[in-house]
């Protein structure tokens, strides 16, 4: 019987990456060349809402933001925090996604901290009451990745600056500008990372594969093993392929057999070319018969063929080039 999937992308892949193991190669294989700065076991989960009520002048503003995965990572008695965002479609604003989001957590601490500094020791001075924040007061790094499961290359923009029209400002104060760039990691190109988790390498090779086609490399490597459903969903997620996360849905054990999988993917993008195939032989039929209609009304009325073709481009959107080559096939 088939598996019905009510299954959303978005949630798959942020419980994938939830994952510790995961989450922590994800950031050391593309961000530090696959040298373990991150550990799985100093990873712990964290608030995904990074809301705020934003106050100036007496005017309150809120603003809601909840990024897909969020950690912090302890070294001794101070941490990170890291987020993850996924994105499907390149995002013409995506530096400013994250700038605004980095900020929210930030503000979000910086009211805690305030919170907290109201209820313990007074506050020495002027300066500490206008903040809120002892002198000494810090507060933790923020590093958020965006990870781009699109097929083709990102073309969108990589930091702030390139959103930015700096075409007349100038030179002199283009220096003064503030930046603000995102750590973006893409399937395309994906090869110069350095995972050491299977699950992540496996992740990134399969969807480098499905995307270039080249499911007899995907076969080759995948014959005599088995995957995760987890990992199994999480492509198809990626992928947005429904096929794919069907078939992790009918696995059994937590395994499954990836060319299995692909081999019914196969079938049906065959059989989806097949079905698109007639119905772009009908269209094209039907607009075939409408041009030689007019063609054959002109003539029977005795129109000039200059008339035909101007029928031609305004009525069945052709250029002046087809609809003068249509009116001399069928003027005959």
């Amino acid at each position: 019987m088939a598996v019905k999937n009510k299954l959303k992308p978005d949630i798959v892949l942020k419980n994938f990456w939830r994952d510790n193991d995961r989450f922590a190669d994800l950031f050391n294989g593309s961000l530090f060349h696959g040298e373990k700065i991150l550990q799985p076991d100093m990873l712990s989960e964290s608030d995904t809402d990074v809301s705020s009520v934003l106050k100036f002048n007496g005017h309150a503003e809120t603003l809601g933001r909840i990024l897909d995965v969020v950690k912090k990572s302890s070294y001794g008695i101070d941490f990170v925090i890291l987020g993850l965002e996924n994105q499907m479609k390149v995002h013409y604003a995506m530096p400013l996604r994250n700038m605004t989001a980095d900020a929210l957590i930030y503000m979000k601490e910086y009211s805690e901290t305030v919170k907290r500094n109201k209820q313990s020791e007074p506050l020495q001075n002027d300066a500490e009451f206008l903040s809120g924040l002892r002198r000494e007061d810090r507060l933790h790094a923020v590093v958020t990745i965006c990870v781009y499961y699109g097929e083709t290359a990102w073309d969108g923009p990589y930091s702030l600056l390139d959103m930015l029209d700096m075409q007349h400002i100038p030179k002199q104060l283009r220096s003064f500008v503030n930046d603000y760039k995102i750590n973006l990691i893409q399937i395309h190109g994906s090869e110069e990372y350095r995972f050491q988790n299977s699950d992540v390498q496996d992740f990134f090779e399969i969807m480098r594969n499905i995307y270039r086609r080249d499911y007899r490399k995907i076969e080759e490597v995948y014959k005599t093993r088995e995957i995760s459903t987890e990992l199994g969903l999480a492509i198809g997620a990626a992928s947005e392929s429904t096929v794919l996360m069907n078939e992790a849905l009918k696995s059994r054990g937590g395994v499954m057999n990836m060319c299995t999988a692909l081999q019914e993917l196969e079938n049906t993008s065959r059989e989806k070319g097949r079905i698109e195939g007639k119905i772009e032989g009908r269209i094209e039929g039907k607009i075939e018969g409408k041009i030689e209609g007019i063609v054959k009304i002109c003539k029977d009325f005795g129109a000039p063929q200059e008339t035909a073709v101007e029928k031609l481009q305004k009525e069945c959107d052709l250029t002046l080039q087809d609809a003068r080559k249509y009116v001399k096939m069928y003027y005959l």
